[in-house]
């Protein structure tokens, strides 16, 4: 094995590594990042839930092992060899699980949440590139390690128990908090140097704050229901199912706009219907109540109005969404939005439009489409 390293740090390759070491941990994050991205599809099949297990376990090991290394516990062990290599994987494992969330939660069409998870993944690109000039710094690598175990047990418990709703959101962040502090004691006792660079009851401290802070987060609404997530989400001029396909007509928008697919601007003609299509991705086996909430905008008193809740249950277990619509007549001209909520008033996605009346159809940018 020492041969093969030494002619692996003395081939080409292995100078070049060598020559840009510092760009490394960024690249092993972006890697674990690109892997997921590649590989994973659905949360509730058998391989996306093996990967997402093993890169815990793994990540959950080698934290253990890094944090024993400057003990010398590890010293004449087969393992001990690759321990400059530690962090490395410790970044791997992060970026892989956090590709793999933001796989799922991008899933939904809203875009305010869809950049608000951005903003969380730039954070933990942030924390990864100081990582890797200070990885000593264990209160900011047990946080990141926290909120990536939070991530992970709120996504696979309610799919492995084909149950969700804010009593098994809760139960699945006590399971991850229980589990992280459960790791840190083990390591705490385990490894005199971490023991003389943190305070147990700081770190604590910190990681009960990062717990408060999601836990706010979902009472406000800021966090999507995982694991369910919005596939599709749009205004439309009329919905009808044919041979198990919903046939749905509605206007494009123009090519640049990449992030929504139908016009904003709503051209209602005469009495004319308006239609709210949806398609809500579910894990196989669960069943959830999903609501449209339509709202308009009153000018005069500068608020949203909400109109009406109509409801339909969502079935998992179909890749492309369980599929569902809503419409209403007579809406008076101005800004919608229809919000796409749980029973728990928990929001998957936004659908917003403007009603403008016309004389006559916007023929040119029709489209029908089968979903």
């Amino acid at each position: 094995m020492k041969r093969t390293l030494v002619r692996y740090r003395n081939s080409a390759f292995g100078k070049t590594v060598i020559r840009n070491q510092k760009y490394a941990p960024i690249l092993f994050f972006m890697g674990g990042f690109i892997f997921d991205t590649l590989t994973l599809g659905r949360i509730d099949r058998v391989y996306d839930t093996v990967v997402l297990c093993s890169h815990m376990t793994l990540l959950s090991v080698t934290l253990y092992m890094y944090n024993l290394a400057d003990d010398g516990t590890l010293k004449n062990a087969f393992i001990e060899r690759y321990s400059d290599y530690f962090p490395l994987a410790i970044q791997f494992f992060f970026g892989a699980l956090s590709s793999a969330f933001v796989i799922y939660f991008f899933r939904s069409v809203s875009l305010s949440k869809t950049m608000f998870f951005f903003i969380l993944l730039v954070l933990l690109l942030f924390a990864n590139e100081f990582l890797k000039r200070k990885i000593s710094n264990k209160y900011l690598l047990f946080s990141v390690y926290f909120f990536i175990s939070f991530t992970f047990f709120t996504f696979m418990i309610p799919t492995l128990i084909k149950e969700m709703n804010t009593f098994i959101f809760i139960i699945s962040g006590l399971v991850s908090l229980g589990c992280t502090l459960a790791l840190i004691l083990f390591i705490y006792t385990s490894s005199p140097s971490t023991r003389a660079e943190i305070s147990l009851k700081k770190l604590i401290s910190g990681i009960l704050s990062i717990y408060l802070v999601i836990n706010v987060f979902y009472y406000f609404n800021l966090i999507p229901p995982v694991p369910l997530a919005m596939e599709t989400g749009l205004v439309a001029h009329d919905v009808q199912k044919k041979d198990n396909e919903y046939i749905v007509t509605y206007e494009k928008d123009e090519w640049y706009i990449f992030w929504r697919t139908h016009n904003i601007n709503f051209h209602r003609q005469g009495d004319e219907s308006v239609y709210v299509f949806t398609s809500v991705f579910a894990p196989t086996d669960i069943k959830k109540s999903i609501f449209h909430r339509w709202q308009w905008y009153n000018p005069e008193t500068k608020s949203w109005e909400i109109t009406e809740d109509i409801g339909f249950e969502v079935t998992g277990g179909r890749g492309r969404g369980f599929r569902g619509y809503t419409y209403k007549n007579n809406l008076t001209e101005g800004q919608w939005k229809i919000h796409i909520i749980t029973k728990e008033e928990l929001i998957l996605g936004v659908v917003d439009f403007v009603v403008k009346n016309t004389s006559e159809p916007n023929r040119r940018r029709m489209v029908n489409k089968s979903f």
